[in-house]
């Protein structure tokens, strides 16, 4: 699918890096606020019960290359349908924020004994990325999203939005082998993400009711 450059598409483009400036600025800041604050552990019984399988890292690391292709595609959108699928970013990132904050998260890490290099990619990936800022899970939020944002799109074949609900659903699953996350974070990710665009779409509605009136 070939992306016409003309302003308006330059414009969206520059919003879509603004939102992704965005997810970093609520990531590292709610870090940073919260770092010497009490976490909580919402490890359970069951999460305890999944394996910890190391290769499943390509998985987890190839979110972000959903991540920009699905949103690099929703400039394809109409005006309404990217205005919302941005605004349900905007929306759940913000939660994740007051949640990184309010109700800061940990875990504890798989202990890595292989020599692999599925293993070495785990010890980076967990010294580059703490246990906190579990919940709710942005790489679950952010992967459905990507998804949410192309299963409805007639411009996109329906094949391409059925990979995107699998791989969404796969990095799902790898947050947890890779023991990044716990199934409370994947559900309220995932619940963050339906419920973010499903409030987006009555904002868009409100404001063109508004739009209209004032005309």
């Amino acid at each position: 699918m070939k992306i016409k450059l003309d302003g308006k598409t330059i414009g969206k483009l520059l919003l879509l890096a603004g939102a992704a400036g965005f997810n970093f600025t609520v990531y590292f800041l709610g870090r940073t606020i919260a770092r010497d604050f009490y976490h909580y552990d919402f490890t359970t019984a069951f999460d305890r019960t999944i394996p910890f399988i190391p290769w499943t890292i390509l998985i987890y690391w190839g979110a972000y290359a959903l991540w920009i292709a699905n949103y690099c595609l929703s400039v394809r959108y109409d005006k309404s349908g990217f205005n919302r699928t941005l605004l349900a970013h905007y929306i759940g990132e913000t939660v994740c924020f007051l949640c990184f904050v309010f109700l800061p998260t940990t875990m504890v890490r798989a202990e890595i004994t292989g020599t692999g290099l599925f293993d070495r990619l785990m010890e980076a990936t967990y010294t580059v990325d703490s246990a906190d800022n579990l919940l709710p899970s942005i790489h679950c939020f952010v992967s459905w999203i990507a998804w949410i944002g192309v299963r409805n799109n007639k411009n996109i074949p329906k094949a391409y939005s059925i990979f995107s609900l699998i791989f969404a659903s796969a990095v799902c699953i790898s947050t947890l082998t890779v023991k990044q996350h716990v199934i409370a974070d994947v559900i309220t990710g995932v619940g963050l993400a339906e419920l973010s665009y499903f409030v987006a779409g009555k904002l868009g509605k409100l404001i063109k009711k508004e739009k209209e009136t004032r005309n």
